[in-house]
């Protein structure tokens, strides 16, 4: 604290509109690097799950991939074929239906954005 009441006064006045209307933007950068080092944590743990040598550690996102393009082609293609043929052939079948296409959409956008970003990390020279 300064001997200059001037200068003790604005310390003072700084102090308090510190405390009332705090620094929003050292907010955001605690709140950003926070949200960094979670990031950061994930990638490490994903690096982890890749270079294991078990296929069931490794493989679980490559097993999503595969499960959604197959219920996805099951969805547009095969059913489709399958109730052409039922009611040329049998009339009688009723081929079953997957009912969460809507959902299908929403794994399938999510792991083709995450597609498109690594693509983009391997076009700029990031491995």
């Amino acid at each position: 604290m300064s001997a200059d009441p001037i200068t003790a006064v604005a310390d003072l006045a700084g102090t308090v509109i510190d405390k009332i209307w705090p620094d929003k933007t050292e907010a955001e950068r605690a709140q950003l690097a926070a949200a960094v080092a979670i990031v950061q944590g994930q990638l490490a743990v994903n690096q982890v799950e890749a270079a294991s040598p078990s296929l069931l550690v490794s493989g679980w996102r490559p097993a999503i991939g595969w499960i959604c393009g197959c219920a996805l082609a099951y969805t547009y293609v095969l059913y489709p074929l399958l109730v052409w043929a039922a009611a040329i052939w049998w009339p009688n079948l009723s081929p079953p239906k997957l009912g969460n296409d809507g959902m299908l959409y929403e794994l399938l956008l999510g792991m083709l954005g995450l597609g498109g970003l690594r693509t983009f990390e391997k076009v700029k020279g990031v491995a």
